[in-house]
């Protein structure tokens, strides 16, 4: 059975949609099956697969579900494909309990800001409920700036793992998601070690358990 990796933020903006589609193209890169399931109503991970798909073959399998139907697109998609990655509504309510209840590892982005930081608590609450693990990412960051330095240690204050990768506030993350690609198919560049060090660390953490 495969893992199922959900993103969540309550905060809309955070990157749960650009970390989603990033890790997906990173684990097919590695000769990995990996599905897609999308299901936040904003559709924005199934307009990035069709627009993947419109390029040719999308590497990848795709879904949607609403709340009902998530434990049941996830127990499909895990019997058949090494990753399941979900990308959830903004919000914490009883809708996203299904996608976190399925879930291998609940990957929580937080960008630079404090209102994402300060977002960040209801999510880590619901997954302990849930008994899953969550695992937080700083994303969008500014290297070497005063706020990036307060997140980081606001990050740490809180009772949930860490990755030790930060992905940078680069462009290209946008502009590969536009194309319906991930940075990695976008050229080699300091997001290249980036992407490839969070991947990592995922799959780690979802093994864990």
């Amino acid at each position: 059975m495969g893992h199922v990796i959900a993103l969540a933020q309550q905060k809309g903006g955070s990157g749960k949609t650009t970390l989603a589609a990033n890790l997906a193209v990173a684990f097919a890169r590695r000769g990995q099956s990996v599905a897609l399931l999308d299901t936040d109503p904003q559709g924005s991970l199934g307009r990035w697969f069709m627009a993947r798909r419109e390029r040719g073959d999308p590497g990848m399998a795709f879904s949607t579900a609403s709340a009902w139907g998530v434990g049941y697109e996830c127990e499909k998609l895990r019997g058949a494909h090494d990753w399941v990655i979900v990308d959830t509504p903004p919000k914490v309510d009883a809708d996203l309990r299904p996608a976190l209840r399925e879930s291998s590892l609940v990957v929580v982005p937080v960008a630079m800001s404090q209102v994402d930081l300060w977002a960040t608590e209801a999510v880590l609450d619901l997954a302990r409920r849930e008994r899953r693990p969550a695992l937080i990412v700083l994303n969008r960051a500014r290297a070497g700036t005063r706020l990036a330095g307060e997140i980081a240690a606001g990050i740490s204050a809180l009772d949930a793992g860490r990755a030790a990768t930060v992905l940078g506030n680069r462009v290209v993350y946008a502009e590969a998601l536009g194309r319906g690609l991930g940075a990695l198919e976008a050229g080699r560049g300091a997001w290249t070690a980036e992407v490839e060090a969070l991947a990592d660390e995922i799959a780690a953490a979802a093994a864990a358990g």
